[in-house]
């Protein structure tokens, strides 16, 4: 399953993290609505499952949220720590997330 975010092709939307591996990508956090997912939070890490299972910003990801919450990854293999960066600050350029500025 995958998900188009911006230009890429997000694995995902998944309702746990359950099937998230702990390599390096970008993640989007999003809230499934009846009228589709909309987009709450994104951020990187060299390792995914750890960062979105121990993120401090997961209440304003519940207070943005009044339904259920999903993830999307983007794995990214080749892209050192600055790579993973530029591909957020472009998410965030293009979308309004609610938490996490940068």
């Amino acid at each position: 399953m995958s998900i188009k975010i911006g230009k890429y092709n997000f694995e995902g939307p998944y309702a746990s993290t359950d099937r998230l591996q702990n390599k390096s990508g970008v993640y989007v956090i999003l809230c499934d609505k009846t009228s589709g997912y909309w987009p709450v939070d994104c951020g990187e890490s060299a390792t995914v499952k750890n960062r979105v299972e121990g993120h401090e910003r997961k209440n304003c990801w519940n207070r943005n949220c009044s339904s259920s919450l999903t993830v999307a990854v983007l794995y990214t293999p080749r892209l050192q720590s600055s790579g993973r960066v530029a591909v957020e600050r472009e998410l965030r350029g293009m979308y309004n997330f609610p938490c996490g500025k940068r």
